[in-house]
């Protein structure tokens, strides 16, 4: 006599079958590409789109030279100044942000999502008026006296870095947000009580519990300013040179494939590398932080 399935058997393949459709869109296009990306990095280019099937360690080699060596340094050098950047600027916003009255909130919050209903290709030409020279921004500092002639303002590092922190602001102003609004004010009020002054209570108990926060915001504007190419080719031309704009310039000139393979491969380690100092810091500040599920 055949037993029917036990009703927990029945849920864990129900479970199983409704999160197979999952599992290989992850496996497909995810795992796959990631696989093929570390495979092709070590082999041989042979023509001018050939790949020979022979393994080699030249293409991690050619990284290790010297002009591949200040492009990553230039590139980490960028993302270290936007990222303290942009928390010096998104953190005090999203922290007062979370203090408005809903009302006001949802306005500020509407204000920072409008910028995005466009292309940020259109966003980032709009600089380029804004820092031409003879521009609006050199009028207004010509009026105001504290310019005498037109700065050269495009394309320059400056240029990037204020296009990288336009970009990736709001995600830091949004993820400090989260953090401050579900935290407890009432313990920043106890700490008043008991004697602590304004900016004790701020390091003391606001600034621990929107830590995770902190956290997520920094790893959301480090990683992609690592990889925004666009920004510095619009920006600055071809006075800023970063990771992406060497894997870009393999791909679509050099025809160079395995080596732009090697250089995205270094570019992931280095990746993930800060995800993984990042849930360690999450762990010793008592929380691993909003983006836990995701890494």
């Amino acid at each position: 006599m055949k037993t029917l399935p036990s009703l927990g058997a029945r849920q864990r393949r129900s479970a199983f079958m409704m999160a197979l459709p999952l599992y290989a869109f992850t496996l497909v296009f995810v795992l796959g590409p990631l696989l093929y990306m570390v495979v092709l990095s070590f082999l041989r280019r042979e023509g001018n789109l050939g790949v020979a099937l022979e393994f080699t360690l030249r293409n991690y080699r050619r990284i290790a030279i010297s002009e591949y060596r200040t492009t990553f340094s230039h590139s980490l050098r960028l993302a270290l100044v936007c990222t303290v950047l942009v928390t010096l600027l998104g953190y005090p916003f999203g922290y007062f942000m979370a203090k408005l009255p809903i009302r006001w909130r949802g306005r500020v919050m509407l204000i920072l999502i409008i910028p995005f209903w466009t292309s940020s290709l259109m966003r980032l030409y709009g600089w380029i008026i804004v820092f031409r020279s003879n521009g609006p921004l050199d009028r207004i500092l010509m009026a105001l006296g504290l310019s005498s002639s037109p700065l050269r303002l495009l394309y320059s590092y400056q240029a990037v870095v204020t296009g990288m922190i336009y970009v990736l602001l709001p995600f830091m102003i949004y993820s400090v947000f989260v953090s401050a609004e579900k935290m407890d004010w009432n313990l920043v009020e106890a700490a008043r009580v008991m004697g602590a002054s304004r900016f004790r209570a701020f390091l003391t108990v606001t600034l621990p519990l929107t830590m995770p926060g902190l956290f997520s915001g920094v790893v959301l504007s480090f990683i992609p300013s690592m990889g925004l190419f666009f920004i510095a080719d619009i920006l600055g031309g071809n006075k800023v040179v970063l990771v992406g704009s060497l894997i870009q310039e393999q791909l679509m000139q050099g025809h160079d494939w395995p080596f732009a393979a090697a250089l995205s491969v270094v570019l992931m380690i280095m990746t993930s590398a800060f995800i993984y100092l990042y849930r360690v810091l999450g762990r010793l500040c008592g929380g691993s932080g909003e983006l836990e599920g995701l890494v």
